[in-house]
């Protein structure tokens, strides 16, 4: 039997999936995040052998054959050079013959276009883009957060909604519900001492990333203050991907824009008909679509090409796996 790995890699989760060529899952095991950012390359690597192991045992796969192909694509892994890095020290582990190592945000386009190529953006814990041309051609962003001009995600939310919350207490700002809401949220009584918290390092910074969908709750409601905050990641989202689209001159072609990654996903109508229709006012041509399946199968589509030279066995495998590993979003 000829197996193929599929590795979705994130910072908070890790979706390992074994399969035949065929679709058949064989296995899936799922463990937290596992990105070299977090845990370092040989943290990074030692999370995934131990998932990777689980997987093939539970899918009945001999520990001493190696399976057809892996990828795994994986938050963290930005750059050209951190790819090689991984690559380098995933394939010492010795466990496929092919192995593809990239970015994460490559198996949200993979799995929710039709053609493989086009721009996916990943609006998270934190914002993401890459695009793919026809022909092969790749463009991505620096991804360094602030320190590259990144806005956006649910840590940015977070941020933006504790000083929101500050400001409309002591004046500087409007009032606005995320005073309460966050107070409530951490039980304390005022927000000014979520911040002390945090600048004391009592409280990590991360902990804000949960705080995002009381921003959206309160914007839905009507929330003027927490309403800009929304508007403001749309615009963030719809920049990327734009810019990306004109960097690699796909405007006029037709190109799928895939939106994925926890806030994107999460059904919030105002972020979503904003996203949509500033990318579409730019890029009249563009179809958008948010991921509707497990980032998964993304990883999985690359594992079965490496397998296959046929479009046909890849296409009716990937509808196999995607039938099985579907859940609602």
């Amino acid at each position: 039997m000829t197996a193929v790995l599929a590795i979705d890699g994130g910072n908070s989760k890790t979706d390992v999936v074994a399969s035949d060529v065929l679709g058949n899952v064989l296995a899936r095991v799922r463990g937290p995040g596992c990105s070299p950012d977090a845990l370092g390359i040989e943290g990074s690597v030692d999370m995934l052998s131990r998932l990777i192991s689980q997987a093939c045992e539970l899918g009945g796969l001999p520990a001493d054959k190696r399976v057809a192909a892996a990828a795994l694509m994986l938050a963290g892994v930005d750059r050209p050079d951190q790819e090689s890095d991984m690559h380098q020290a995933l394939s010492a582990l010795d466990f496929a013959d092919r192995v593809l190592v990239t970015n994460d945000t490559f198996a949200v386009l993979q799995a929710g276009s039709v053609n493989g190529w086009g721009v996916a953006v990943v609006c998270g814990a934190g914002l993401n883009a890459v695009g793919v041309t026809p022909d092969g051609r790749v463009g991505r962003y620096q991804a360094l957060g602030e320190l590259s001009g990144d806005w956006g995600g649910g840590g940015a939310v977070g941020l933006a909604a504790l000083g929101a919350a500050i400001r409309g207490e002591d004046g500087r700002g409007r009032e606005t519900t995320l005073t309460v809401e966050l107070s409530k949220h951490f039980e304390v009584e005022k927000p000014q001492e979520i911040a002390a918290s945090i600048h004391e390092h009592r409280l990590d910074e991360r902990v804000l990333v949960d705080t995002a969908p009381l921003v959206f709750e309160c914007a839905a409601d009507g929330d003027e203050v927490a309403g800009q905050i929304v508007d403001r990641v749309a615009d963030e989202v719809a920049m990327m991907a734009t810019a990306m689209l004109h960097r690699l001159e796909l405007a006029e072609l037709s190109p799928e824009v895939v939106l994925g990654g926890g806030l994107m996903q999460s059904g919030y109508e105002q972020l979503m008909d904003r996203t949509k229709r500033l990318i579409r006012a730019e890029v009249p041509t563009a179809v958008v679509r948010v991921l509707d399946v497990p980032p998964v199968i993304g990883c999985a589509r690359e594992a079965l090409r490496m397998t296959s030279t046929s479009k046909f066995d890849v296409d009716t495998a990937l509808s196999r796996l995607k039938k099985a590993l579907t859940v609602a979003v």
